[in-house]
Protein backbone atom coordinates (compact mmCIF):
# COMPACT_ATOMS: atom_id res chain seq x y z
CA UNK A 1 0.00 0.00 0.00
CA UNK A 2 2.95 2.53 0.15
CA UNK A 3 2.70 2.51 -3.32
CA UNK A 4 0.06 4.84 -3.40
CA UNK A 5 1.29 7.96 -2.06
CA UNK A 6 4.76 7.40 -4.34
CA UNK A 7 5.19 10.19 -6.95
CA UNK A 8 4.40 9.34 -10.10
CA UNK A 9 6.65 8.04 -12.61
CA UNK A 10 9.34 10.37 -14.20
CA UNK A 11 8.11 10.71 -17.65
CA UNK A 12 10.39 11.64 -20.86
CA UNK A 13 11.27 14.61 -22.69
CA UNK A 14 8.63 16.13 -24.89
CA UNK A 15 11.06 15.57 -27.80
CA UNK A 16 10.73 11.64 -26.49
CA UNK A 17 7.17 11.90 -26.07
CA UNK A 18 6.31 13.45 -29.55
CA UNK A 19 8.12 11.08 -31.37
CA UNK A 20 6.91 7.67 -29.83
CA UNK A 21 3.48 9.29 -30.14
CA UNK A 22 3.82 10.09 -34.45
CA UNK A 23 5.74 6.19 -34.28
CA UNK A 24 2.77 4.88 -32.41
CA UNK A 25 0.05 6.72 -34.53
CA UNK A 26 2.17 5.49 -37.80
CA UNK A 27 1.61 1.83 -36.57
CA UNK A 28 -1.64 2.31 -35.54
CA UNK A 29 -2.86 3.91 -39.60
CA UNK A 30 -0.38 1.07 -40.98
CA UNK A 31 -2.44 -1.74 -38.91
CA UNK A 32 -5.82 -0.32 -40.23
CA UNK A 33 -4.89 0.20 -43.85
CA UNK A 34 -3.24 -3.62 -44.48
CA UNK A 35 -6.83 -5.03 -42.94
CA UNK A 36 -10.28 -4.99 -45.02
CA UNK A 37 -11.83 -1.91 -44.24
CA UNK A 38 -14.55 -4.66 -42.09
CA UNK A 39 -12.12 -5.80 -39.99
CA UNK A 40 -10.99 -2.21 -39.14
CA UNK A 41 -14.68 -1.12 -38.21
CA UNK A 42 -15.26 -4.24 -36.52
CA UNK A 43 -12.19 -3.53 -34.24
CA UNK A 44 -13.03 0.07 -33.27
CA UNK A 45 -17.29 -0.29 -32.65
CA UNK A 46 -16.47 -2.99 -30.06
CA UNK A 47 -14.75 -0.46 -28.12
CA UNK A 48 -17.73 -0.32 -25.71
CA UNK A 49 -17.23 -4.09 -25.03
CA UNK A 50 -14.02 -3.44 -23.92
CA UNK A 51 -14.57 -0.16 -21.56
CA UNK A 52 -17.48 -2.76 -19.90
CA UNK A 53 -14.58 -5.60 -20.20
CA UNK A 54 -12.84 -3.24 -17.84
CA UNK A 55 -15.37 -1.49 -15.63
CA UNK A 56 -16.38 -5.44 -14.60
CA UNK A 57 -12.62 -6.38 -13.56
CA UNK A 58 -12.08 -3.05 -11.50
CA UNK A 59 -15.53 -3.31 -9.96
CA UNK A 60 -14.55 -6.90 -8.64
CA UNK A 61 -11.65 -6.12 -7.77
CA UNK A 62 -9.62 -8.47 -10.00
CA UNK A 63 -6.18 -5.89 -10.92
CA UNK A 64 -5.95 -5.20 -6.87
CA UNK A 65 -6.60 -9.53 -6.47
CA UNK A 66 -3.49 -10.12 -8.70
CA UNK A 67 -1.09 -7.93 -7.18
CA UNK A 68 0.23 -10.89 -4.89
CA UNK A 69 0.97 -12.55 -8.95
CA UNK A 70 -0.29 -15.13 -11.13
CA UNK A 71 -3.98 -16.47 -10.23
CA UNK A 72 -5.86 -19.53 -11.27
CA UNK A 73 -10.13 -17.96 -12.34
CA UNK A 74 -11.76 -20.20 -10.71
CA UNK A 75 -9.41 -19.25 -7.46
CA UNK A 76 -9.92 -15.57 -7.92
CA UNK A 77 -14.12 -16.38 -8.36
CA UNK A 78 -14.39 -17.26 -5.07
CA UNK A 79 -12.86 -14.02 -4.01
CA UNK A 80 -14.57 -11.63 -5.87
CA UNK A 81 -17.74 -13.77 -5.36
CA UNK A 82 -17.96 -14.79 -9.34
CA UNK A 83 -19.34 -17.39 -11.66
CA UNK A 84 -15.68 -19.34 -12.59
CA UNK A 85 -17.03 -19.97 -15.96
CA UNK A 86 -18.20 -16.59 -16.76
CA UNK A 87 -14.75 -14.66 -14.81
CA UNK A 88 -12.46 -17.39 -16.55
CA UNK A 89 -14.41 -15.62 -20.13
CA UNK A 90 -14.02 -12.10 -18.60
CA UNK A 91 -9.94 -12.78 -17.92
CA UNK A 92 -9.50 -14.31 -20.94
CA UNK A 93 -10.88 -11.31 -23.22
CA UNK A 94 -8.86 -9.37 -20.77
CA UNK A 95 -6.13 -10.57 -21.71
CA UNK A 96 -6.97 -10.48 -25.80
CA UNK A 97 -6.33 -6.56 -24.95
CA UNK A 98 -3.05 -6.90 -22.91
CA UNK A 99 -4.28 -5.84 -19.75
CA UNK A 100 -3.30 -9.35 -18.51
CA UNK A 101 -1.24 -12.39 -19.56
CA UNK A 102 -2.58 -15.92 -20.43
CA UNK A 103 0.17 -18.55 -18.92
CA UNK A 104 0.21 -21.52 -19.73
CA UNK A 105 -0.46 -23.07 -16.75
CA UNK A 106 -3.94 -21.54 -17.12
CA UNK A 107 -3.18 -18.54 -14.62
CA UNK A 108 -3.69 -15.18 -15.16
CA UNK A 109 -1.04 -12.47 -14.55
CA UNK A 110 -1.35 -8.42 -14.93
CA UNK A 111 0.63 -6.67 -17.30
CA UNK A 112 2.36 -3.73 -17.20
CA UNK A 113 -0.66 -2.14 -18.84
CA UNK A 114 -2.99 -3.95 -16.59
CA UNK A 115 -1.45 -2.43 -13.29
CA UNK A 116 -2.38 0.64 -13.80
CA UNK A 117 -5.67 -0.32 -12.61
CA UNK A 118 -4.51 -1.60 -9.48
CA UNK A 119 -6.28 0.78 -7.05
CA UNK A 120 -2.68 1.31 -5.07
CA UNK A 121 -0.37 2.51 -7.48
CA UNK A 122 0.64 6.03 -8.20
CA UNK A 123 -0.57 5.55 -11.92
CA UNK A 124 -4.07 4.51 -10.90
CA UNK A 125 -6.29 4.73 -13.66
CA UNK A 126 -9.16 2.83 -11.55
CA UNK A 127 -11.17 5.52 -10.49
CA UNK A 128 -11.15 7.00 -14.28
CA UNK A 129 -12.41 3.57 -15.50
CA UNK A 130 -15.53 3.39 -12.64
CA UNK A 131 -16.43 6.93 -13.86
CA UNK A 132 -16.08 6.00 -17.69
CA UNK A 133 -18.09 2.35 -16.89
CA UNK A 134 -20.84 4.05 -14.88
CA UNK A 135 -24.28 3.09 -16.43
CA UNK A 136 -24.94 6.76 -16.03
CA UNK A 137 -22.66 7.93 -18.27
CA UNK A 138 -23.81 4.42 -20.80
CA UNK A 139 -27.23 6.38 -20.58
CA UNK A 140 -25.34 9.73 -21.57
CA UNK A 141 -23.21 8.70 -24.38
CA UNK A 142 -26.68 6.37 -25.32
CA UNK A 143 -28.30 9.59 -26.75
CA UNK A 144 -24.76 11.05 -28.67
CA UNK A 145 -27.23 11.39 -31.34
CA UNK A 146 -29.61 13.60 -29.66
CA UNK A 147 -26.65 16.06 -29.18
CA UNK A 148 -25.32 15.53 -32.51
CA UNK A 149 -28.86 16.80 -34.27
CA UNK A 150 -29.57 19.42 -31.10
CA UNK A 151 -26.06 20.65 -29.79
CA UNK A 152 -27.94 19.99 -26.79
CA UNK A 153 -26.34 17.97 -23.59
CA UNK A 154 -27.72 14.76 -23.50
CA UNK A 155 -27.88 15.15 -19.75
CA UNK A 156 -30.61 17.77 -20.41
CA UNK A 157 -32.91 15.55 -22.35
CA UNK A 158 -32.11 12.36 -20.04
CA UNK A 159 -32.41 14.36 -16.36
CA UNK A 160 -34.20 17.43 -17.12
CA UNK A 161 -31.33 19.31 -15.65
CA UNK A 162 -27.73 20.45 -16.08
CA UNK A 163 -25.17 17.56 -15.14
CA UNK A 164 -23.80 19.56 -12.44
CA UNK A 165 -27.49 19.79 -10.75
CA UNK A 166 -27.82 16.36 -11.39
CA UNK A 167 -24.72 15.62 -9.59
CA UNK A 168 -26.41 17.19 -6.69
CA UNK A 169 -28.66 14.64 -6.81
CA UNK A 170 -27.16 11.29 -7.68
CA UNK A 171 -24.64 11.25 -4.81
CA UNK A 172 -23.26 7.63 -6.03
CA UNK A 173 -22.16 9.17 -9.53
CA UNK A 174 -21.00 11.85 -7.88
CA UNK A 175 -18.56 9.95 -5.80
CA UNK A 176 -17.46 8.19 -8.83
CA UNK A 177 -16.92 11.53 -10.40
CA UNK A 178 -14.89 13.19 -7.87
CA UNK A 179 -12.73 10.36 -7.09
CA UNK A 180 -12.09 9.79 -11.32
CA UNK A 181 -10.84 13.93 -11.05
CA UNK A 182 -8.80 13.30 -7.95
CA UNK A 183 -7.22 10.56 -9.00
CA UNK A 184 -6.37 11.32 -12.52
CA UNK A 185 -5.30 14.90 -11.37
CA UNK A 186 -2.75 14.01 -9.13
CA UNK A 187 -1.09 12.46 -11.90
CA UNK A 188 -1.13 14.99 -14.62
CA UNK A 189 -0.68 18.00 -12.19
CA UNK A 190 2.83 16.93 -11.30
CA UNK A 191 3.92 16.41 -14.76
CA UNK A 192 2.22 19.72 -15.92
CA UNK A 193 3.53 21.91 -13.27
CA UNK A 194 7.26 20.53 -13.71
CA UNK A 195 7.07 22.63 -16.99
CA UNK A 196 6.40 25.97 -15.43
CA UNK A 197 7.96 28.40 -12.83
CA UNK A 198 5.66 29.52 -10.16
CA UNK A 199 8.60 30.77 -8.12
CA UNK A 200 7.99 34.46 -8.40
CA UNK A 201 4.28 34.76 -7.70
CA UNK A 202 3.23 35.95 -4.15
CA UNK A 203 -0.46 35.52 -4.52
CA UNK A 204 -1.89 32.18 -6.61
CA UNK A 205 -5.83 32.09 -6.66
CA UNK A 206 -7.25 28.58 -7.91
CA UNK A 207 -10.69 29.24 -9.60
CA UNK A 208 -12.53 25.96 -9.35
CA UNK A 209 -10.05 24.44 -7.52
CA UNK A 210 -11.96 21.96 -5.64
CA UNK A 211 -10.45 20.74 -2.76
CA UNK A 212 -7.24 22.51 -3.33
CA UNK A 213 -5.20 19.81 -4.76
CA UNK A 214 -3.58 21.40 -7.48
CA UNK A 215 -3.23 24.55 -5.81
CA UNK A 216 -0.88 22.20 -2.66
CA UNK A 217 1.01 20.67 -5.59
CA UNK A 218 1.62 24.46 -7.49
CA UNK A 219 2.71 25.87 -3.43
CA UNK A 220 4.82 23.17 -3.05
CA UNK A 221 6.82 23.98 -5.79
CA UNK A 222 6.53 28.35 -5.20
CA UNK A 223 7.77 28.07 -1.32
CA UNK A 224 6.95 31.72 -1.17
CA UNK A 225 3.96 32.31 -2.55
CA UNK A 226 0.47 32.23 -0.93
CA UNK A 227 -2.66 30.52 -2.27
CA UNK A 228 -6.49 30.73 -2.28
CA UNK A 229 -8.56 28.30 -3.53
CA UNK A 230 -12.23 29.35 -4.58
CA UNK A 231 -15.16 26.75 -5.29
CA UNK A 232 -18.70 26.85 -4.56
CA UNK A 233 -19.09 25.85 -1.00
CA UNK A 234 -20.12 22.22 -1.05
CA UNK A 235 -16.83 21.77 -3.05
CA UNK A 236 -14.36 23.79 -1.25
CA UNK A 237 -15.38 22.88 2.35
CA UNK A 238 -12.79 19.92 1.55
CA UNK A 239 -9.97 21.98 0.95
CA UNK A 240 -8.97 22.63 4.73
CA UNK A 241 -8.14 18.35 5.05
CA UNK A 242 -5.68 19.25 1.90
CA UNK A 243 -3.82 21.79 2.79
CA UNK A 244 -3.52 20.68 6.41
CA UNK A 245 -2.13 17.25 5.02
CA UNK A 246 0.37 18.88 2.88
CA UNK A 247 1.70 21.02 5.82
CA UNK A 248 0.01 24.28 4.05
CA UNK A 249 -2.45 25.49 6.06
CA UNK A 250 -0.07 28.74 6.92
CA UNK A 251 -0.16 29.87 3.17
CA UNK A 252 -3.53 28.35 2.07
CA UNK A 253 -7.13 29.56 2.58
CA UNK A 254 -10.34 28.72 1.16
CA UNK A 255 -13.24 31.21 0.06
CA UNK A 256 -16.42 29.90 -0.95
CA UNK A 257 -18.74 31.76 -3.86
CA UNK A 258 -19.35 31.04 -8.06
CA UNK A 259 -17.31 32.15 -10.90
CA UNK A 260 -20.19 33.45 -12.55
CA UNK A 261 -20.31 36.31 -10.09
CA UNK A 262 -16.89 36.85 -8.69
CA UNK A 263 -13.43 35.96 -7.95
CA UNK A 264 -11.06 36.81 -5.37
CA UNK A 265 -9.15 39.93 -6.10
CA UNK A 266 -5.66 41.06 -6.10
CA UNK A 267 -3.66 37.81 -7.19
CA UNK A 268 -1.26 38.04 -9.53
CA UNK A 269 -1.69 34.43 -10.80
CA UNK A 270 -4.90 33.04 -11.52
CA UNK A 271 -5.43 29.37 -12.52
CA UNK A 272 -8.04 27.25 -14.15
CA UNK A 273 -7.63 23.80 -14.79
CA UNK A 274 -10.31 22.22 -16.84
CA UNK A 275 -12.66 24.77 -16.12
CA UNK A 276 -13.05 26.85 -19.60
CA UNK A 277 -13.90 23.41 -21.44
CA UNK A 278 -16.68 22.82 -19.12
CA UNK A 279 -18.45 26.13 -21.01
CA UNK A 280 -19.76 27.54 -23.47
CA UNK A 281 -17.98 30.95 -25.41
CA UNK A 282 -20.29 33.20 -23.79
CA UNK A 283 -20.17 31.36 -20.08
CA UNK A 284 -16.49 31.05 -20.30
CA UNK A 285 -16.10 34.85 -21.33
CA UNK A 286 -18.21 35.68 -17.97
CA UNK A 287 -15.80 33.83 -16.11
CA UNK A 288 -12.79 35.27 -17.53
CA UNK A 289 -13.85 38.60 -17.71
CA UNK A 290 -14.51 38.00 -13.93
CA UNK A 291 -10.77 37.18 -13.04
CA UNK A 292 -9.88 39.79 -16.03
CA UNK A 293 -11.33 42.88 -13.32
CA UNK A 294 -10.34 40.84 -9.91
CA UNK A 295 -6.20 40.63 -10.99
CA UNK A 296 -3.78 42.60 -10.01
CA UNK A 297 -1.34 44.89 -12.65
CA UNK A 298 1.01 42.34 -14.14
CA UNK A 299 -0.50 39.19 -13.20
CA UNK A 300 -0.79 36.17 -15.19
CA UNK A 301 -4.06 33.98 -16.09
CA UNK A 302 -3.04 29.97 -16.54
CA UNK A 303 -5.42 27.67 -18.27
CA UNK A 304 -4.83 23.95 -17.64
CA UNK A 305 -6.41 22.49 -20.82
CA UNK A 306 -6.71 20.30 -23.95
CA UNK A 307 -5.81 22.46 -26.88
CA UNK A 308 -6.90 20.50 -30.05
CA UNK A 309 -4.77 20.74 -32.99
CA UNK A 310 -5.92 22.40 -36.06
CA UNK A 311 -6.69 19.48 -38.30
CA UNK A 312 -7.78 16.04 -36.48
CA UNK A 313 -5.20 13.33 -36.06
CA UNK A 314 -5.23 10.61 -32.79
CA UNK A 315 -5.24 13.10 -29.64
CA UNK A 316 -7.28 11.91 -27.38
CA UNK A 317 -8.98 16.13 -27.05
CA UNK A 318 -11.30 14.99 -29.87
CA UNK A 319 -13.32 12.34 -27.76
CA UNK A 320 -13.26 14.42 -25.13
CA UNK A 321 -14.62 17.41 -27.16
CA UNK A 322 -17.62 14.66 -27.40
CA UNK A 323 -17.67 14.15 -23.77
CA UNK A 324 -18.14 18.07 -23.22
CA UNK A 325 -20.87 18.07 -25.92
CA UNK A 326 -23.09 14.86 -24.66
CA UNK A 327 -22.64 15.94 -20.48
CA UNK A 328 -22.03 19.87 -19.79
CA UNK A 329 -22.42 21.65 -23.31
CA UNK A 330 -18.99 22.64 -22.82
CA UNK A 331 -16.12 22.29 -25.81
CA UNK A 332 -12.56 21.73 -26.32
CA UNK A 333 -10.81 23.86 -28.51
CA UNK A 334 -7.78 24.98 -30.78
CA UNK A 335 -4.70 27.78 -29.90
CA UNK A 336 -7.22 30.45 -32.14
CA UNK A 337 -10.39 29.41 -30.54
CA UNK A 338 -8.63 30.11 -26.59
CA UNK A 339 -6.97 33.78 -28.12
CA UNK A 340 -10.16 34.35 -29.46
CA UNK A 341 -12.05 33.83 -26.04
CA UNK A 342 -9.13 35.34 -24.24
CA UNK A 343 -9.56 38.55 -26.25
CA UNK A 344 -13.06 38.92 -25.63
CA UNK A 345 -12.66 38.88 -22.28
CA UNK A 346 -9.53 41.56 -21.92
CA UNK A 347 -6.44 39.05 -22.18
CA UNK A 348 -4.06 38.44 -24.88
CA UNK A 349 -2.44 35.48 -25.13
CA UNK A 350 1.01 35.16 -24.61
CA UNK A 351 1.70 31.18 -24.76
CA UNK A 352 1.15 27.65 -25.11
CA UNK A 353 3.46 25.56 -22.88
CA UNK A 354 3.14 21.78 -24.50
CA UNK A 355 3.49 19.28 -21.58
CA UNK A 356 3.73 15.08 -21.79
CA UNK A 357 0.33 15.42 -20.14
CA UNK A 358 -2.55 15.73 -22.52
CA UNK A 359 -3.22 19.05 -20.80
CA UNK A 360 -1.26 22.09 -22.02
CA UNK A 361 -0.83 25.74 -20.09
CA UNK A 362 -2.50 28.42 -21.87
CA UNK A 363 -0.45 31.89 -20.24
CA UNK A 364 -2.70 35.11 -20.56
CA UNK A 365 -1.72 38.53 -19.59
CA UNK A 366 -4.24 41.78 -19.06
CA UNK A 367 -4.75 43.31 -22.08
Amino acid sequence: MAEKHAKPAKVPPMPVVRAVNRIRAGLQRLHRSTVPGSVAILEMVTGGWTTQTMYVAVKLGLPDQLAAGPTRADVLAERVGADPDALYRLMRALASKGLLSHRRDDTFALTKVGRSLRSDVPESMRDMVLFIGHQARWEDWGNLLHSVQTGEPTVQKLRGMSYWDYLEKDRDLAQVFNNAMTATSGITNEIALSQYDFTTFKLIVDVGGGHGLLLSTILRRAPSARGVVYDLASVVSGADATFRSAGLTERCSAEAGSFFDRVPEGGDAYVMKNIIHDWNDADSVTILRNVRTAIAPGGKLLLFEMVLPDRADDFIGFQLDLEMLVTVGGRERTRDDFSKLLQQAGFRLDRVVDTVAPISIIEASPA
